[in-house]
């Protein structure tokens, strides 16, 4: 037996290839190569779970698997996305000359090692003798990762990086991503530069992309992507942040098909199945959207990446389709993820989405309107959000559509207009929403112009130099429609003009009120937010224009 290094036999191991023969062969080489655990899987999906339930040194993965649609780059670039696998574990793909291309091509990414079938002991030990020294010289910043001490490791990357250090390009990396995560977008910028400089990369190109992006320069972005996609038709990753922008600017339909052309690329992708599947359900073109979510499910109802709204779209098509069987089947799947969660409030808001449209389909009106009742009382809470209100409006619309006069929904539906059409693409989901009922659409598109033009108001005030009275007017209106988008406006309007305002400090402490209140997550699941396409359908906040 070879030992590669002294902790080697501490180290666990994963084979993840659809041939037995092939998964038989590299366990027995990694055995003699020392490895104290090796464990084994035929599937992605199973792999998946396992893979975000344990933590293994080493992972070696088959790029294609006959019997799935998903590649082994595709889960490893969900897996990295949703920062799922540690820094720490050594990832190395293996693939036939056939594929090498692409895999060399995505090695610039994400990867820690490759191998070209056939291929020797010798080889493999050389890969992952290399990959492990590295992780070993970067340790410092692996584990003020896992420390979640992102601005220690940010500085370490950038530290390696000034000093063109061993492993700079790949330190890098790791850095402009969490001084994204950081919102330190300008060193972000630097680092992404500097790798393109050095080597044009894909990934790094995106990266200057995403900054553009968080910094609010859509049109930029848009060009920096329009030009990556042209180069680089096949890059997945260009065309998820593209969607996110059209998101952002309110062109539902484009942006549909830009995920849809992401999904084409990477067919067993879990999370842009998902993605895509909710956008085309929110942008009308359901039978499509039921395809895919409901091809997620299959994929991965057990999996971390799995977002239960997909459930709760698929249980509103079948329940609008009258399919009453399969509205069962997403029901119970609800049922299983509330029971292994209990305490989740979103997982409780889903299951009143479907006792009360489960009512509906029983004839029984008057007990789904007291669910629709109980589910609008929770619009008080913190972590009520645009998902949470979307739904709520999905289930009020269904009610009114029994041939019941409801005066009470109209009031309940500019109730959640006021407070969440704070963006054209927020707004474009509750219309959405609305189905055919034109009452309710026009009124969300009321709404947000309400929104805009106390924004406007406001800030034609702050330039006057009156940002007083500015402040006072986003407070006063921010308390009459708990819009995340007011509140956070008069906190930006008051740090800017704080010298100028005699009574800075008790605005500011009615502020903090209403953003507790109304703004900041409070009791939420518990599991990280998620996004439909570019919006946020789970964020709080909405984000507040620059103050003058």
């Amino acid at each position: 037996m070879f030992l590669m290094d002294e902790t080697i036999q501490a180290a666990s191991a994963l084979i993840i290839d659809s041939n037995a023969n092939s998964r038989s062969l590299m366990c027995a080489q990694l055995r003699d190569l020392g490895v104290g655990t090796v464990r084994q899987t035929p599937r992605v999906k199973d792999a998946r779970v396992m893979l975000e339930h344990h933590t293994f040194d080493i992972v070696l993965c088959d790029y294609h698997f006959d019997s799935s649609d998903t590649s082994g780059q595709d889960l490893l670039d969900e897996l990295r996305r949703e920062g799922l696998l540690p820094y720490s574990t050594v990832f190395c793909m293996v693939t036939s000359e056939a594929t090498y291309a692409k895999v060399a091509e995505a090695a610039e990414a994400a990867l820690d090692a490759y191998l070209i079938k056939p291929y020797t002991s010798a080889n493999l030990a050389e890969r992952l003798a290399s990959a492990r020294q590295r992780k070993r010289t970067l340790k410092d910043i692996f584990e003020a990762i896992e420390n979640e001490d992102f601005e220690t490791a940010a500085d370490l990357c950038l530290a390696r990086f000034e000093a063109k250090a061993k492993y700079w390009l790949y330190a890098a990396r790791i850095g402009a991503e969490l001084l994204l995560r950081l919102k330190r977008f300008d060193d972000a910028k630097v680092l992404y530069e500097a790798i393109i400089a050095a080597k044009t990369v894909p990934w790094a190109r995106l990266g200057v992309a995403r900054t553009e992006v968080a910094t609010g320069n859509l049109q930029k972005a848009r060009r920096t992507l329009e030009n990556l996609i042209g180069e680089l038709p096949d890059y997945a990753d260009s065309h998820d942040l593209m969607g996110h922008v059209q998101m952002e600017q309110g062109d539902l339909g484009e942006a549909l098909k830009t995920y849809q052309t992401a999904v084409t690329l990477t067919p067993g992708c879990l999370l842009r199945l998902q993605r895509c599947g909710s956008l085309g359900f929110y942008s009308g073109h359901r039978v499509e959207a039921l395809r895919m979510l409901e091809r997620a499910m299959s994929l991965g109802l057990r999996s971390k990446l799995f977002d239960m709204l997909s459930v709760v779209l698929v249980g509103l098509i079948r329940f609008d389709n009258k399919d009453y069987k399969g509205f069962k089947y997403a029901h119970d799947a609800l049922i299983s993820a509330l029971e292994r969660s209990p305490g989740s409030i979103r997982l409780q808001r889903f299951d009143l989405v479907f006792r009360g449209l489960s009512y509906l389909l029983e004839r029984r009106v008057g007990q789904a309107l007291l669910i629709a009742r109980e589910f609008t009382e929770h619009a008080d809470a913190g972590s009520f959000d645009l998902e949470a209100a979307s739904l709520l409006a999905a289930l009020w619309l269904r009610l009114s559509s029994q041939e019941v006069e409801l005066e009470e929904m109209m009031p309940v539906l500019k109730s959640l207009g006021l407070r969440y059409c704070t963006s054209k693409a927020a707004t474009e989901i509750l219309v959405a929403m609305a189905e055919t009922h034109e009452g309710a659409a026009e009124q969300f598109r009321e709404c947000h112009q309400q929104i805009f033009n106390v924004a406007e108001t406001a800030m034609r005030h702050s330039l006057r130099g009156t940002a007083k009275v500015a402040v006072e007017l986003l407070i006063q209106q921010g308390e009459l429609t708990r819009s995340a988008k007011l509140i956070d406006m008069a906190g930006l309007v008051l740090r800017r003009h704080a010298e100028k305002i005699d009574s800075a400090q008790d605005l500011a402490e009615r502020i903090d009120e209403l953003h507790n209140r109304y703004v900041k997550p409070m009791g939420g699941s518990g599991s990280k937010v998620r996004a439909t396409g570019g919006v946020a359908l789970r964020s709080g906040s909405g984000k507040a224009a620059a103050p003058a």
